[in-house]
């Protein structure tokens, strides 16, 4: 995980410069405080990120984690300070999630890409039910042209054909004009890259959620090795590149 974060941390460094995040909270306060969904919720790397940008102690944020993975919310809790509170956890899938019209904000960021196909229609729905009428919805995902996907699709492809898609923006963004929601998309296109191999197969690894394959496999087998040509240089270093798609949209 430190050898992902090494690079993945970026990705929330992206988002948390892409918008006035502070005036998002303000300008969604009820009754004194933001009542805040964080789907997906991971190890809390976004509110870490807006943490560093020195996100301003006003309004409290009353912050419920949801995951499937009892972990990723132990974690989360840990990172959270001024002015986030958190306050209930769902150790759950977001297709289970039940809540109506609770919270004035939901985000969901790099966090769908495990939904299933199958499931992401579901999953989208729930949270778009969970915004209040005015709420912000937020979600960010790399497109099908970014790095994690198109990595992924070169590893499947190489040592797993038979593992599930990750969902990309463009999958989330039909599901969400589905329910009758046009978000707002900003693109973001940056790069992330290291000369370190450690730090390198960690990454790759944790991208796959497979660290049985080492970097030299990744590199001299199948399409993955092909991918991964392109993204290296002739003195090593390699280079990610990265689109993710940040979607808003307003609460029915």
């Amino acid at each position: 995980m430190q050898a992902f974060y090494a690079l993945a941390t970026e990705d929330y460094r992206q988002l948390a410069g892409a918008r006035d995040w502070a005036a998002d909270l303000r300008d969604h306060t009820l009754d004194g405080r933001v009542r805040l969904l964080d789907v997906a919720c991971g190890s809390g790397k976004f509110p870490a990120a807006l943490l560093a940008k020195g996100l301003p102690p006003h309004p409290r944020v009353a912050v419920d984690l949801l995951d499937p993975s009892g972990f990723s919310l132990a974690e989360a809790r840990a990172v959270l300070r001024t002015p986030f509170v958190a306050e209930s956890e769902f150790e759950i899938v977001l297709q289970d999630l039940t809540a109506e019209s609770a919270y004035d904000v939901a985000w969901a960021t790099h966090a769908l890409y495990a939904l299933p196909p199958a499931d992401l229609g579901a999953g989208v729905a729930r949270m778009v039910a969970a915004l209040r009428p005015g709420g912000l919805g937020v979600v960010a995902q790399a497109s099908a042209r970014s790095h994690y996907l198109a990595f992924y699709e070169a590893y499947r492809a190489t040592f797993a054909p038979d593992a599930t898609p990750y969902t990309d923006a463009e999958g989330v963004a039909a599901a969400l004009r589905a329910l009758g929601v046009e978000p707002s998309v900003t693109v973001l296109r940056y790069e992330t890259g290291s000369a370190d191999r450690a730090v390198v197969e960690g990454f790759l690894q944790r991208c796959a959620f497979d660290d049985t394959v080492s970097l030299h496999r990744m590199e001299t087998e199948g399409p993955l090795g092909e991918y991964l040509a392109r993204c290296r240089a002739d003195d090593g270093r390699y280079t990610f590149r990265h689109e993710a798609h940040l979607m808003t949209w307003e609460g029915r």
